[in-house]
């Protein structure tokens, strides 16, 4: 599929990636519409030129009459906080919002959809881990509702004529990334330029995609994978450890601070220590990443920076 003028549908447009997503989609010539309820998002990223719409998907019945002149669904909306406190509240908005997407792409007779999954599906998976990996055993509610997500676009899929483009990201970094390692560590050192505390024991060790690098490759299996199911793993073939990130961080904000670890193998519950996924089908493709791991996190940390000055 060629996106260049045509209609699309983005949920979680006011949020991180959605936001970029939006941009190069209008700067294609597509006409684009957000649906965003904003519990992840911010109003001021949606960018001009796009329709906004402030709407839960888990509730049915909101994409009534909002899909009659689309052409393509980007769905980035979810519940994405993997340490969460309300696991099964967090797997059911998930597969409900999907599911509504679904119903109301099938009653307006839309038929591609493109999803963004995660890494996270995999579990604690051997490492450069293959799409066709198995089994998939995720250790997360934020993981599980992935891969739940993930049957039932390809249940939909392999019997009602919809094509698929799902995305098994690493970690997403650049500009208007907030809850995460990086912005996390640069707020830790604006309030404490001496000592910064680390969830687990530093040694997590991670792939960081650039969002310009996240995007061309979306773009590219948008445009050049076509069958009804399409699976890619979207990384760097680098990973770049949590203490690493802490130097990367400290060194551009011209610190030296002290080290201090919370202890564990996990930063947090569901947390994965170690990740990296085969990029070898995307390469196969025709498509790799212009950044490394370490490159991309070096970039996220000068643009945030830039922002929170």
């Amino acid at each position: 599929m060629h996106l260049s003028n045509g209609r699309v549908l983005v949920t979680g447009g006011a949020g991180f990636i959605g936001s970029h997503l939006t941009e190069r989609l209008l700067a294609d010539g597509v006409d684009v519409t957000i649906v965003d309820d904003l519990s992840n998002g911010d109003a001021d990223r949606v960018p001009e030129g796009a329709t906004f719409i402030e709407a839960d998907l888990t509730e049915p019945g909101v994409l009534d009459g909002r899909l009659d002149d689309i052409d393509l669904v980007f769905h980035l909306a979810a519940s994405k906080h993997v340490d969460t406190d309300r696991p099964h509240g967090q797997f059911d908005d998930n597969t409900r919002m999907t599911r509504n997407i679904l119903e109301a792409m099938a009653d307006a007779g839309v038929t591609e959809i493109a999803y963004t999954s995660t890494s996270t599906v995999y579990g604690e998976a051997p490492r450069p881990t293959p799409e066709d990996y198995a089994p998939l055993e995720p250790i997360s509610a934020y993981g599980a509702s992935k891969l739940a997500d993930e049957g039932l676009l390809s249940a939909r899929a392999h019997s009602h004529d919809l094509t698929v483009w799902n995305f098994r990201f690493a970690n997403v970094v650049g500009p208007r990334l907030r809850g995460a390692v990086i912005p996390d560590f640069i707020e830790k050192l604006q309030d404490d330029p001496e000592t910064l505390t680390i969830l687990g024991d530093g040694r997590q060790e991670k792939s960081y995609l650039d969002v310009e690098d996240c995007l061309d490759a979306m773009f590219h299996v948008v445009e050049h994978a076509d069958d009804a199911m399409n699976t890619y793993n979207l990384g760097t073939r680098t990973t770049t450890s949590v203490d690493r990130i802490a130097a990367i961080v400290a060194d551009e904000m011209d610190l030296d601070p002290d080290f201090e670890y919370t202890g564990g193998e996990r930063g947090w519950t569901g947390d994965v220590p170690k990740m990296r996924l085969s990029i070898e089908k995307l390469s196969a493709l025709g498509w790799e990443p212009t950044r490394s791991s370490d490159e991309a996190v070096r970039r996220a940390t000068r643009e945030i920076l830039a922002e929170l000055d």
